[in-house]
Formats: C-alpha cells, sequence, structure tokens
C-alpha cells in the first residue's frame, strides 16, 4: 500500500538532520541545566521554600558565582547541582544526564569523576598529612597509589604547597588548607569545581590569591567553575552572576555588564 504524504507538512530528511545537530551543539555547551528546581524544608510544622522554581545553566568552562545573602537559597541550589541533595521538584542535568534518575552507585561516581568540591571550612581530614588528603579522592577512584601520590604531589606543586606535602591541616594556615582543598578538588580530573564559599573563613588578602587560584585554573585547564559566595571579590574574575533572593534568580549578568568599584558593585 502506498502512503501519500503532505509535502508541506514533511520536513525534508536534510533539515530534520540538521535541526537535531543543532539542538545537540545547543545543549553541549551547557554542563549543568536546572529546569524549575523547587526545593521545601519542614522546621516542626513550617515550610520553608528554598528554591521556587529554578532555571539555571552553566557553559561548559564558565567561571560563574551565585551571588545572595544567607538564607537566598543558593547553597541549596549549589547543593541540587552539586548531587549533595535532590529537588522536590524539576530537573538538575550534568553533561546531559539527568541526576535525579541515577542509582546511589551512578550518583556516586558522578560526584567522584565529574565533580571537585571546595567548602568554606575546608574539611581536610585532620590526621592526615596535605598529601594523604589530596590523595584520598583518587584512592576512592580505584587509581593505583605510586600514581595518585604522583598526582596529588604534582597537584599540590600547583597550588603553590609544595614545600608542605607532608604537613598536617593544625601546620598550615587557613589559606594554605584552602589551597589543599582545591588540589584535592582537582585530583580525578574533574569537568566541574564546586566552590561553596572558598573565602568566607580567610582574609581578604587570602581569600584574592583563592579566587586567582580557581580562576587560573578554570582558564588553564578549561574546568567549568561554580561558587556560591557573598564575596563581591569573586565578580572580577567571574564570567557570569546569577543573584538569588528569597529562591528566585532575580537577575543574572556577565561581568562586561558590571560597573565595580570600591565598596560597592553596580549594573550598567
Amino acid at each position: 500500500m502506498q502512503v501519500e504524504t503532505d509535502s508541506k507538512n514533511t520536513a525534508p530528511a536534510a533539515d530534520v538532520k540538521g535541526s537535531t545537530q543543532a539542538v545537540s551543539a545547543l545543549t553541549a555547551t551547557h554542563i549543568v541545566r536546572a529546569i524549575g528546581v523547587r526545593k521545601t524544608f519542614r522546621m516542626g510544622d513550617e515550610e520553608v521554600h528554598a528554591l521556587k522554581g529554578v532555571d539555571f545553566k552553566v557553559n561548559r568552562g564558565e567561571y560563574i558565582a551565585l551571588m545572595g545573602p544567607s538564607g537566598s537559597g543558593k547553597s541549596t541550589l549549589f547543593n541540587m547541582i552539586g548531587g549533595l541533595d535532590k529537588p522536590n521538584a524539576g530537573r538538575v542535568f550534568i553533561d546531559e544526564v539527568d541526576i535525579a534518575a541515577l542509582n546511589t552507585f551512578e550518583l556516586a561516581w558522578l560526584r567522584c569523576h565529574k565533580i571537585g568540591y571546595v567548602f568554606q571550612t575546608f574539611n581536610l581530614i585532620p590526621v592526615a598529612t596535605a598529601l594523604d588528603n589530596v590523595m584520598l579522592p583518587m584512592l576512592f577512584a580505584d587509581v593505583p597509589q605510586a600514581e595518585a601520590q604522583d598526582k596529588a604531589v604534582e597537584l599540590l606543586k600547583k597550588v603553590g604547597l609544595g614545600e608542605r606535602v607532608f604537613h598536617k591541616p593544625v601546620q598550615m594556615s587557613g589559606g594554605q588548607q584552602q589551597r589543599v582543598a582545591v588540589a584535592r578538588a582537582l585530583a580525578n580530573d574533574p569537568a566541574i569545581v564546586l566552590a561553596d564559599e572558598p573565602t568566607g573563613n580567610l582574609d581578604s588578602v587570602t581569600g584574592r590569591q583563592i579566587i586567582e587560584l580557581l580562576r587560573e585554573i578554570n582558564q588553564t585547564d578549561g574546568v567549568t567553575v561554580i561558587s556560591a559566595t557573598h564575596d563581591y571579590k569573586m565578580l572580577s574574575v567571574s564570567d557570569r552572576i546569577a543573584w538569588l533572593t528569597d529562591g528566585v534568580i532575580e537577575r543574572f549578568a556577565s561581568r562586561d555588564e558590571l560597573d565595580i568599584k570600591e565598596g560597592r558593585t553596580d549594573a550598567k
């Protein structure tokens, strides 16, 4: 039986292929996509709506800052992106993988291999040396110990701690501990580094050094950096900034759209 088709309503095969390729190229540029993300916490009889339908995209290789006061939802969104928590509604994609669809083992693999974490409180093992702290993620990823040790030494040199390989956290300053944390975040060659208030426990000079270190890694290694922060020094190195207020992204701005002056930041 021959079926007739209406040529006006049927796209040519070449057009369909071209459209598919265009969509694939578009999504390939986004290493993170959050669509309609909502998160509600219950505190006794009260419900706290931390995120209220957030849409958020991050380009591959981008350095982006999530800005907002305490309670704005930036750390909650940060945890959604990092797979540390799941939304009540909406979806989060990492490299076009819906992380809500992953089982426990798959999610652990993604966190180990795709994402590096830098925390405000460093989260180093206090009884372990800088070398051992940096080696740990690689050992979890089944990297041979000798290989992990060599790579950890190189990473510590990269962050300026070649002389502190065998020092424990108590023997280092806050800035040095955060450098160890950055080296640890890079241990498994992640596509994304999530930095949660990375300068929060540091003085302004040391904080600036950490910010510039993250930017250097972003530019030289092509690692996407997403930072949840209230530190306005972060604006000078960020490609794009998202402002969160009461669980909603109020606006986005590129670095070029900002007029940064001492003591304040104004949008053009």
